[in-house]
């Protein structure tokens, strides 16, 4: 069994045919989706999906591209947002260097003001780094998200990155992208993260795995990203599957 940690099942390119999206994942052996907010709007909308199907939770916060306009009465909704049963995470926030929709000092302390969040209601953070390396995490260890836990997903950098990264109690997500023609080094990232500190991620709707390239991702192709993992780690797919599984259900608590 596989658990997608990271999808945006809410997403417009998912309403034409959301219900046999989730099936297929379903048919594909996925024991659990987490869909993620990124919004108050696309939050509110991860638990609608997490409320209708119960292998479906949710995580809810505000991304580094989106902060630019919340207030005080957008994060008291994230944190009345995370009592909900089927909430498992604060997320997906973070700092995007990349795109830079939202300066910097903006996602600094839209970034902080989450951590805090996590904390007060004790649940782990799911982490959005677009060359921001340091400052991320600096920021996770200043800041102690260490207390509450979680994952950078999507992770990116270089090995020397990785290992300060592995000297806290976060995990690291891969997606499609380790099945690239060009990688970018991420099929060495992940050949050299412990299997205990590795989850598995679609992103879905974006970065669709080989053999999928050209077409919208979706969470049952996730079995294509663990099985290139474990040929390069050199392990059984199924192991890698039950010990990936074994971590996000540790690490999201997760009822399934």
């Amino acid at each position: 069994m596989y658990i997608d940690t990271h999808a945006h099942l809410d997403f417009e390119s998912f309403d034409e045919d959301r219900d046999a999206v989730i099936q297929r994942a379903i048919e594909n052996k996925l024991s659990a989706i987490i869909t993620i907010g990124t919004s108050l709007e696309t939050s509110r909308r991860a638990i609608e999906l997490a409320e209708n199907y119960a292998f479906i939770f949710a995580a809810v916060g505000i991304h580094p591209s989106d902060c630019a306009e919340a207030g005080d009465e957008d994060y008291a909704e994230i944190e009345k947002m995370a009592a909900h049963e089927k909430v498992v995470a604060i997320g997906e926030i973070g700092l995007d260097y990349y795109k830079m929709y939202t300066e910097k000092a903006i996602q600094m302390a839209a970034f902080v003001r989450q951590i805090e969040l996590a904390r007060r209601v004790n649940l782990p953070v799911i982490v959005h780094n677009r060359e921001a390396h340091a400052d991320v995490l600096k920021t996770l260890v200043e800041e102690k998200a260490t207390d509450v836990g979680g994952v950078l997903h999507s992770f990116s950098g270089d090995a020397a990155f990785l290992g300060e990264v592995l000297k806290t109690n976060f995990f690291v997500s891969y997606t499609g992208g380790v099945t690239f023609k060009d990688p970018r080094g991420q099929d060495e990232l992940a050949r050299l993260t412990p299997v205990d500190r590795m989850l598995l991620e679609t992103d879905s709707p974006f970065i669709t795995p080989a053999p999928h390239r050209g077409k919208r991702n979706e969470p049952s192709f996730v079995i294509h990203t663990a099985k290139k993992i474990a040929e390069l780690k050199e392990m059984d797919v199924k192991e890698l599957a039950e010990a990936t599984t074994a971590n996000a259900k540790h690490l999201f608590t997760l009822t399934i």
